[in-house]
């Protein structure tokens, strides 16, 4: 396939398939976003032409393949919640596991076998404290981590026996927003920590809590890595394009290596807008572990993954100023 070739997106109406849709068409290519719209945006597809479907729909997948010349498959499709996973595991069995195994199907129909697959720090479950290599996954503390895992395991069967090529990047904590403005993180409901906090703040959320203060850390609150996501789009088209070059497959941690406590983030948040935000404290969330931070060492090497716009103030400050227009401040 050529440079100015088409790639499917599926998830592509989604927080992060629309920053990769948004990269895919900077790099030069055609971005077919193919989403069904359960919890995507249709005002989020301005880059190529959208596709209603669900990724279940093996026969609508392989027809838009077909249709549109597609030379690869970026994989963002299905629900990302970690506490609704331990209490829906069924809907994350069925969208992520099911539903992949729908469009691996449709791909092998229309004979398209490259992939990029959106997998998750979450496969690692509870790895300690130092940051974590791509080799101790498998110990997910919950659904959704489980099911990611059940995928890249999947991926690998379909690699040795139909000759896939697949690389799985599993992102730890995406945050911040395009500085076009136009696209950013919105979810309804909303649960992830910054968006909550920035909403929270303008009067949208009135419950903004953190889920415990007694974990084994320096403040005894939870601690992550966050990784902006327009460096995780980048990383995308990286893989895409050693895909379409005929490279290997892999696997590979999207993050910076440093972890910021959840103290640290609400800390950082309130010194970056300038606001007080309305919290309270509530007990552990299920699933959750203590720390969870990448070792992105891999990445740099075989992607060229490089973390520019990952440092805290980057992404709080791009997401800050996507919410204010996103959801204006009610007096």
């Amino acid at each position: 396939m050529g440079h100015n070739g088409a790639i499917l997106v599926a998830g592509g109406a989604g927080y992060i398939g629309a920053h990769c849709c948004k990269a895919v068409a900077e790099a030069g290519y055609v971005p077919i976003c193919y989403d069904n719209l359960s919890t995507g945006h249709r005002r989020f597809v301005r880059w190529g032409p959208l596709v209603v479907g669900d990724i279940a729909d093996s026969a609508r997948v392989a027809d838009t393949i077909r249709a549109h010349a597609v030379g690869a498959v970026m994989h963002l499709a299905g629900p990302s919640t970690i506490g609704e996973s331990v209490t829906d595991p069924q809907t994350y069995y069925l969208n992520n596991v099911a539903g992949s195994l729908g469009l691996l199907q449709g791909m092998r129909e229309a004979g398209c076998a490259r992939l990029v697959f959106s997998s998750t720090g979450a496969v690692y479950g509870d790895a300690g404290r130092d940051p974590i290599p791509e080799s101790a996954a498998g110990s997910a503390l919950n659904p959704y981590g489980r099911s990611k895992y059940m995928i890249e395991q999947i991926l690998a069967d379909y690699q040795a026996a139909y000759g896939l090529s697949a690389i799985v990047l599993r992102y730890f904590n995406a945050g911040g927003a395009d500085a076009s403005g136009l696209i950013g993180e919105l979810r309804d409901p909303e649960t992830h920590l910054i968006p909550r906090a920035l909403m929270a703040i303008l009067g949208h959320v009135p419950d903004f809590a953190i889920f415990g203060t007694d974990y084994d850390t320096p403040d005894g609150t939870a601690v992550r890595d966050y990784v902006h996501v327009d460096d995780l789009a980048a990383a995308h088209i990286a893989a895409m394009e050693r895909l379409l070059q005929n490279g290997s497959g892999g696997t590979y941690n999207l993050g910076t290596g440093r972890g910021h406590s959840v103290r640290e983030i609400v800390d950082a948040i309130g010194r970056e807008t300038d606001e007080r935000i309305p919290l309270v404290v509530r007990a552990r969330r299920a699933g959750d572990p203590p720390v969870l931070v990448a070792d992105p060492r891999l990445a740099r090497q075989e992607l060229g993954f490089a973390a520019h716009r990952s440092d805290l103030g980057t992404i709080i400050r791009s997401a800050w100023s996507w919410h204010q227009t996103a959801h204006p401040r009610i007096a």
